[in-house]
């Protein structure tokens, strides 16, 4: 999630524990330690563009990580402002672990995909209940940590870390919904589905993303389901085959690599972007959730010895977001 959202979950977590005195450090420590992870976003290199789609969420995020996250954040923060702590490296350790610990479990609950189970397995793990940006989930928990450092009661980091837990719970209720209405779109176009993915669009748990593959095709379609449910059509788009590709065999061998790392990294959601055959698309993710889009993928170079590039396109068009906020609210 985004790293305001992770610093108030690290927050939150130990300052739910904690004295009324310490509350403005453990509020500091586990709110540094909660964006700690994202400490991998550095590791990327100027001549492989996908080395750090490999490397974000991964071992800094794993759950056999935590501790030894929380131990590396300990000895730099501790080492630097020991002086002024009011407790020892012991107790600092402890709540930046409880920081750190959030961490990877909230990203997992997105679609992005996260290596929970590092080093024993590369599964992406996404779960699906919440959306990378979320105001109703941050902005809630922001506001009642605000109020427990301001009062020095924990009190109110325990019902901040209650709303965090309750909303994520919704979002699996959701997720539910959203796969049974899924369900009901696949039987009524007389379709089986191969591989499916639900997700909550930007910044809501009302409007919800579809995806299934029938055949060689992904169909992308969005439900609403608020007080009322309905169903957008969407479109669909041939599902990615390397040996379509007219130039294949004049890939370089790094190339064809890294065909295979988009795909892991795309959980298999990967189409050619049909304006151009030499661009492969991630279709997870799209302005309107009813459209392929693709607001990043790869760029493929046959006859050149040298690493994919990588492609982005995030604009939001003014009639994108008419359309989203008409799409969400067509339940009024």
């Amino acid at each position: 999630m985004d790293p305001l959202s992770q610093g108030i979950m690290g927050a939150a977590f130990p300052q739910s524990f904690s004295k009324q005195k310490n509350i403005v450090i453990v509020f500091i420590i586990g709110f540094l330690a909660g964006m700690f992870p994202d400490v991998d976003i550095f590791f990327r290199s100027n001549h492989d563009p996908l080395l750090f789609l490999e490397f974000h969420r991964q071992f800094t995020h794993s759950l056999i990580f935590i501790p030894v996250g929380g131990l590396i954040f300990t000895l730099i923060f501790y080492g630097i402002f020991f002086r002024i702590l009011p407790f020892g490296f012991l107790k600092t350790w402890l709540f930046a672990t409880m920081g750190y610990g959030t961490h990877g479990l909230l990203d997992a609950c997105t679609s992005y995909g996260t290596q929970l189970l590092w080093p024993f397995s590369n599964d992406r793990i996404s779960w699906n209940n919440i959306s990378i940006i979320d105001p109703m989930f941050t902005i809630p928990i922001l506001i009642l940590l605000i109020l427990s450092l301001i009062k020095r009661k924990s009190f109110w980091a325990k019902i901040a870390l209650g709303w965090a837990i309750i909303y994520l719970f919704i979002g699996f209720v959701q997720n539910h919904r959203a796969e049974e209405a899924a369900k009901e779109i696949v039987m009524q176009r007389n379709h089986h589905s191969e591989i499916m993915s639900v997700k909550p669009s930007f910044s809501n748990l009302i409007l919800w993303k579809i995806i299934y593959q029938h055949d060689d095709y992904f169909y992308i379609d969005a439900v609403n389901i608020g007080l009322r449910k309905e169903v957008f059509t969407g479109q669909k788009i041939k599902k990615f085959n390397k040996f379509d590709l007219s130039y294949y065999h004049d890939l370089s061998n790094i190339q064809k690599k890294d065909i295979d790392r988009f795909l892991w990294f795309s959980q298999g959601f990967v189409a050619t972007n049909p304006q151009d055959q030499f661009e492969l698309l991630d279709i997870r993710y799209s302005n309107l959730p009813n459209e392929v889009g693709g607001l990043w993928g790869i760029r493929l170079t046959p006859n050149a010895e040298e690493h994919v590039k990588f492609v982005s396109n995030r604009s939001l068009q003014e009639r994108d977001f008419k359309q989203f906020f008409l799409m969400i609210f067509n339940f009024f």
